[in-house]
């Protein structure tokens, strides 16, 4: 009589963690640090300095192109 062949177990594939992004990591330390409403205050902030950024560039943009049509002898589109 012969025995059943072995079939060896499975084993799940275990990856490792990488390593965690500078953004990630000074959030996780941001968490430990303060308060969620501190959070969302600072994060606030800075979505409100982005928008301010960018309404700063449209005008500069806006300017450029005023400057340009007001300019003699110059054709716009």
């Amino acid at each position: 009589m012969q025995a059943a062949p072995v079939t060896p177990l499975r084993t799940s594939t275990t990856r490792t963690a990488a390593w965690p992004s500078v953004t990630g990591a000074l959030r996780a330390v941001e968490s430990v640090l303060m308060r969620s409403g501190q959070r969302t205050a600072r994060r606030n902030a800075w979505a409100s300095v982005l928008e301010d950024r960018r309404r700063a560039q449209d005008r500069v943009e806006t300017q450029a192109v005023l400057e340009a049509a007001a300019t003699p002898g110059s054709r716009t589109s």
